[in-house]
């Protein structure tokens, strides 16, 4: 006798598992940090067995991709949501309002953005090898790349010659826009590279708190980064809502 397909009612009991799995893990992680996360850790929250666990994930490790990977899609649609609520006819106000997004869900889940950047997400040789983590995290940078886009097509802005550039930053993003199909020349991706740089990096130093030395409040200072991006990209600044 042939092997029969599991029915709907237990790939359904399956999937509910494999969440629970995850949100336990999450749990942990909020609690105890990542060396909370582990698989006998989930387990005894669930009243399971490890063995029972790596049913569902062979390893740590994919736990940990697949946990990523969900917080990857959280902060993705959060950040989509918020591009969303505006009208596209207004650029400057969806790019404004999708980075605020981001630091807003950043410091409401500090644990799980220190640890979704903990390690890089790497592109793979072909696009059938990359993992569902490696998946998100490329439609995460999208979000901002892609509005970045929309804006130089509809108006292209000042960006720095291509000969101005550094012959190893030339040669860089040459390959960097024939990897993503970018229709950015390469100069406008440098320029979009090093905004994303200044802002990524400020919202990961304030997530792990690098600069309480100097600063008990950085709004103000994520706000001036973001009055310098409309700047460099020829958009119009408006302040957060009071």
């Amino acid at each position: 006798m042939g092997q029969q397909t599991s029915s709907p009612w237990v790939k359904r009991r399956r999937q509910a598992t494999l969440l629970e799995i995850r949100t336990t893990a999450r749990q942990l992680l909020r609690k105890h940090g990542p060396t909370g996360v582990t698989v006998n850790a989930v387990a005894r929250e669930m009243g399971m067995s490890g063995p029972a666990v790596y049913r569902y994930y062979v390893s740590h490790d994919a736990l940990v991709e697949a946990i990523i990977t969900d917080f990857y899609q959280e902060l993705t649609s959060t950040m989509l949501a918020a591009r969303d609520a505006c009208p596209p006819e207004h650029p400057g106000r969806r790019l404004l309002m999708t980075c605020r997004a981001m630091r807003a869900w950043a410091l409401d889940h500090p644990s799980e953005f220190s640890w979704m950047f903990a390690s890089p997400v790497m592109s793979a040789a072909r696009p059938d090898e990359e993992s569902p983590r490696q998946r998100a995290g490329q439609q995460f940078e999208s979000v901002f790349l892609d509005q970045l886009v929309d804006v130089w097509e509809r108006a292209p802005y000042p960006v720095p010659a291509f000969t101005d550039l550094a012959p190893s930053i030339q040669r860089q993003m040459t390959d960097y826009s024939a990897r993503t199909n970018s229709t950015l020349p390469p100069e406008a991706l440098h320029l979009f590279l090093s905004s994303w740089i200044k802002l990524y990096g400020l919202l990961c130093m304030e997530i792990l708190r690098q600069l309480d030395f100097a600063y008990s409040d950085l709004e103000p200072v994520w706000e001036e980064n973001l009055y310098e991006l409309c700047a460099m990209h020829n958009l119009t600044y408006e302040p957060p809502a009071t």
